[in-house]
């Protein structure tokens, strides 16, 4: 594949979830930086996310990314873990109901899973792990941030995706899937990563200059 010549204002990234490209352009765009998804760069074989933490998988993509674009690369691997359930879903997040499974297949079994448990045992947490890469595959900054809430039992809001309809922000009294963008790109798991990454990115810059 054709190598191209990048500084660390492009980013690749390494994921095909077009939603979460969005909310990533959302954050860093506004900074000066471009941003560039997966499907740009069709024949990219996927990658097997064999890693049993959220860091170590988001390096996993970030390296691939890197190495198959020539880029630099930017990867998360994020998911939800719950309390009553010892962390599950966790890395799991995505596949929870079994290969292939939608978003709503996940809910749902999460929903089953959670039947019975009283709301005050269903605190739960999102977890986003930022991970980047180097054109030579080499990972450079690896930052990770939280966000709180609680799982209830229907699904509220039509914004966001995977398990955001049933994720509540008690400060907001709204689900993840009720809050506007601009809200939740400043209190989410995602966004806290990113103000850890940022002043990171900054200074890598800096030395790349």
């Amino acid at each position: 594949m054709r190598k191209e010549a990048n500084s660390v204002k492009t980013l690749v990234v390494a994921s095909g979830n077009r939603k979460k490209v969005v909310e990533l352009r959302t954050l860093l765009e506004p900074l000066g930086f471009q941003l560039r998804g997966l499907d740009e760069f069709p024949g990219l074989p996927p990658v097997e996310e064999t890693g049993t933490t959220f860091a170590a998988n988001a390096a996993l993509k970030a390296i691939a990314a890197a190495k198959g674009t020539g880029l630099w690369a930017l990867a998360d691997d994020s998911g939800l873990m719950v309390d009553a359930l010892q962390g599950r879903p966790g890395v799991y997040s995505a596949r929870y109901a079994g290969p292939g499974c939608s978003d709503a297949d996940n809910n749902a079994k999460l929903l089953d899973e959670l039947a019975g448990v009283p709301d005050e045992q269903r605190g739960a947490k999102f977890v986003c792990h930022l991970a980047m890469a180097d054109p030579s595959g080499s990972v450079r900054l690896s930052v990770e941030g939280q966000c709180r809430g609680r799982i209830i039992s229907d699904r509220r809001g039509t914004h966001g995706f995977g398990y955001d309809p049933l994720f509540l922000v008690p400060e907001f009294h709204r689900t993840f899937a009720e809050l506007s963008l601009a809200v939740k790109s400043q209190l989410s798991h995602r966004a806290r990563a990113f103000a850890l990454l940022v002043p990171a990115l900054q200074r890598l810059i800096a030395t790349e200059q």
